[in-house]
């Protein structure tokens, strides 16, 4: 009968441990697959829908761009038509006070 060395009963109890992680992970990946099939269908998703799903998100994605942008527009039209005002009653009130 052969002999086992230390090294080789290590090497066979990394073997069965990583096979063993590697099915654990399989069955893990499974069920969290299942898992969210099963919440976009009971949103009425099914998996057939995911190039239009994927479309609508972009299409949402580029709607909330374009309305952060015109935020940004009408926030930078606002503080200049402020300046602006500010700048004409300042300049209207050292005219009136030359005028005198």
């Amino acid at each position: 009968m052969t002999e086992m060395h230390e090294a080789d009963i290590r090497a066979i109890v990394i073997e069965t441990l990583a096979e063993q992680q590697r099915i654990h992970h399989e069955d893990i990946d499974a069920v969290v697959l299942k898992t969210v099939a099963t919440i976009l269908t009971s949103f009425g998703i099914e998996e057939e829908d995911r190039c239009e799903l994927r479309a609508d998100f972009q299409h949402l994605r580029r709607w909330r761009r374009s309305v952060e942008q015109a935020q940004s527009y009408t926030f930078k039209a606002v503080i200049t038509v402020i300046a602006t005002g500010l700048l004409g009653a300042i300049w209207l009130g050292i005219k009136a006070t030359l005028a005198k």
